[in-house]
């Protein structure tokens, strides 16, 4: 059945009629090109949603004051709510589904460290040790800010590899004594983050030595929590509501005014971005699937074109003595050849395109990475492959049941 001559039959044939088999394959392939593309691109989508929360926990609350818009108990409008230490004890007491809490404290001045005679401008955080496993910090040096040195009130910072390359030049900085907004405070870790904003330009000081240095302030500009990650994305939302009440009844204004308190909720963001791209991924397989099928019924349909136009030529094979089994064969064998070289075609082309799109396409927060999964190509390839057994098998089972007599009568 698999012969050379059988071979050379079928590409004499494909030959002699090269834009029938062109139209059979491009069809194939473009198929298989579009559901690696349309795969591709729906996994750059998920990728940088991915990439969006790895730089910190996808668990994690932030919470901001803002401006009342409600009146409250006789309260009037356009009061500018502060946070204080006392919503962080109120946070961390009342609210058991918290694990991790850190208040911010934006520490004024014009943010400059100086080192032996050199100073840089950048940013200068103060948090409690919490914030490290929030923030997904790497400390690469010493220690972070711990629960001594917010006690205490310890002038210790943890400062960044960028500024430690700016100020010491390479140079061990674990000890040494930095000039922080006119404050002397000794370095005790330094720390880089992968995250793609300006974290890796700023210092970190205990909270406490922060509000004492501003003249024993008790005010916080920001706090961040995690809840467990097992949660629930409405649980999520029960205990962002139960957050918000807390913050309300401290200071005085309607749980409902969400002007008055920002939560930024990780868990109910990531929901509806994951919600986003199943819908992206359903589209796409959707899309791809019926692609796929397109190409399919037009394989079958060139399969029966051939038989039609070669029912003569089968006549007189039946008559020579050609058995049923080798006519079968022979009109699969064209049909598994087309579809499988144009598949891998397909593959190939949709392949180097997406990593041509991955190598050249510049980083941004939308797409990034995009690559398709190389078993679900390959499958659909093999999928192809086997439906082109199928439209070759059907026309070529009713040509092998022709009658030799009825076939040479055929014009």
């Amino acid at each position: 059945m698999f012969n050379l001559d059988t071979w050379q039959e079928i590409f004499s044939t494909l030959s002699k009629n090269k834009l029938r088999a062109f139209l059979t394959g491009f069809s194939v392939a473009w198929g298989i090109f579009m559901l690696i593309i349309l795969l591709g691109s729906g996994n750059g989508f998920e990728n940088a949603m991915d990439k969006a929360f790895e730089s910190s926990m996808e668990n994690a609350m932030y919470i901001y004051p803002g401006k009342t818009t409600k009146e409250y108990k006789g309260l009037k409008p356009g009061r500018y709510l502060r946070l204080t230490n006392d919503d962080f004890k109120n946070l961390k007491r009342n609210i058991q589904e918290i694990e991790l809490i850190s208040s911010l404290y934006y520490l004024p001045g014009q943010n400059l460290i100086a080192y032996n005679g050199k100073s840089v401008k950048f940013s200068i955080f103060t948090v409690y040790p919490d914030y490290q496993i929030i923030d997904r910090l790497i400390i690469l040096e010493g220690r972070f800010i711990n629960n001594i040195d917010i006690h205490e009130r310890r002038k210790v910072a943890v400062i960044s590899s960028e500024i430690k390359e700016e100020l010491f030049n390479h140079k061990d900085a674990i000890g040494e004594h930095v000039i922080v907004n006119g404050f002397v405070v000794k370095v005790v870790g330094v720390f880089e983050d992968n995250d793609r904003d300006d974290s890796d330009q700023c210092v970190y000081l205990p909270v406490t030595t922060a509000q004492l240095l501003s003249g024993g302030t008790k005010n916080i500009h920001m706090l961040q929590l995690t809840i467990p990650a097992s949660s629930k994305i409405q649980e999520a939302v029960d205990i962002e509501e139960r957050i918000r009440k807390q913050v309300a009844d401290l200071h005085k204004f309607d749980p409902e005014d969400e002007r008055a308190l920002y939560i930024s909720n990780s868990m109910e963001q990531a929901g509806r971005y994951r919600t986003i791209i199943d819908s992206i991924r359903l589209f796409v397989w959707v899309i791809g699937i019926m692609t796929i099928v397109a190409g399919i019924v037009g394989v079958g349909n060139i399969m029966t074109i051939v038989v039609k136009e070669r029912t003569r030529e089968i006549g007189i094979r039946k008559a020579l003595g050609a058995r049923p089994v080798s006519i079968i064969g022979m009109i699969m064998q064209e049909a598994v050849l087309i579809t499988s070289a144009s598949g891998f075609i397909g593959l190939l082309f949709g392949t180097g395109l997406l990593e041509l799109i991955r190598t050249k396409m510049p980083e941004n927060e939308y797409f990034y990475n995009p690559e398709a999964d190389i078993r679900i190509a390959v499958s659909a390839t093999i999928l192809l492959i086997l439906a082109g057994l199928l439209a070759g098998f059907f026309p070529a089972r009713r040509a092998s049941k022709i009658k030799p007599i009825v076939a040479l009568r055929d014009e």
